[in-house]
């Protein structure tokens, strides 16, 4: 993992049934994060190799884990995995940033239009 924010890198051993964050923090990594419920994109990450499965992903779309996006604190490691960080302003603003000063902007959530 590397965590572009203090540009360091670090070897996490995470069970295939906790969370990513989690298991990091149980190990005395100190990694960004909010809600803790999937919902918001502070724990965002870029997956570079390997395979992440997050179900509980709320506040990333489809689209944006098509892309590789996901979300520790609700991820689980399905192979070795190797990710990077993301500012969360940076995946706000492409998840969300077509929308906003446009006059798109429509009552719920618009995760899944387009």
């Amino acid at each position: 993992m590397h965590d572009r924010q203090r540009d360091r890198h670090y070897l996490i051993q995470v069970p295939a049934d906790q969370y990513i964050l989690a298991s990091a923090e149980a190990q005395g990594i100190q990694l960004p994060f909010a809600c803790r419920n999937g919902a918001c994109t502070t724990c965002a990450v870029r997956v570079r190799q390997g395979s992440l499965y997050q179900p509980e992903a709320m506040g990333i779309s489809r689209e944006l884990k098509e892309q590789g996006y996901g979300l520790l604190c609700v991820g689980y490691a399905r192979s070795e995995l190797w990710v990077e960080t993301q500012d969360e302003d940076e995946v706000y603003e492409l998840q969300f940033g077509r929308y906003f000063g446009k006059g798109r902007v429509r009552p719920g959530l618009p995760l899944e239009e387009e």
